[in-house]
């Protein structure tokens, strides 16, 4: 099962650093990233990580250049597509179909082969037409999964706040991940 895993300049690069993480030790699951030159700088300011951080959780890395990348065509079989984060520079490129880098036309394949892309879109508060944007996407068929953490699990750090994240696009994904907490039903702490 082939994943892309998209990472852009958005606030929140641990988001995409995390899934890479999780996905790595799922069963039969290939990874496969890109991530943008802001989203290079974003890591490093908020992380203190560099690209080869990413490159060496992921199974195959693509240059954000490499529109002629296997990702560019239909043809090569993904079982989806997560942004994560996903800037409003990039939702709105994926919406229009402005497909000027590797990660917007892989984006664009995605939806086009009608496979699932999940667009962790990393923005607060939305305006008027970041929502309308955002149905447009999802009229496409892509599912809009901004970084809303529940607080049912009694989250004791950032981190539990993340996972519980990137557990639920996980499971968005169809991947099974015994490791995610679920909720039980139990009020108790």
């Amino acid at each position: 099962m082939k994943v892309i895993v998209g990472i852009t300049g958005a606030s929140g690069t641990v988001l995409g650093f995390r899934l890479l993480e999780k996905l790595r030790q799922a069963e039969g699951v290939e990874t496969h990233l890109v991530m943008t030159r802001s989203a290079e700088r974003t890591a490093w300011l908020e992380m203190g990580l560099r690209l080869a951080a990413f490159r060496d959780l992921a199974h195959h890395s693509h240059p954000i250049e490499e529109i002629g990348a296997s990702l560019a065509s239909g043809s090569f079989q993904t079982h989806g597509m997560v942004v994560a984060p996903c800037s409003i520079h990039s939702m709105s490129a994926i919406a229009h179909g402005i497909t000027d880098n590797l990660l917007i036309r892989a984006a664009d394949v995605v939806l086009k082969e009608r496979r699932r892309l999940v667009l962790m879109v990393r923005e607060m508060p939305f305006h008027l037409g970041h929502l309308r944007t955002m149905t447009a996407l999802a009229e496409m068929g892509a599912v809009i999964a901004p970084p809303i953490p529940g607080f049912y699990g009694n989250p004791q750090t950032a981190m539990d706040l993340v996972d519980h994240c990137v557990d639920r696009v996980i499971d968005l994904l169809g991947i099974p991940n015994p490791g995610a907490k679920r909720w039980d039903g139990s009020t108790s702490r």
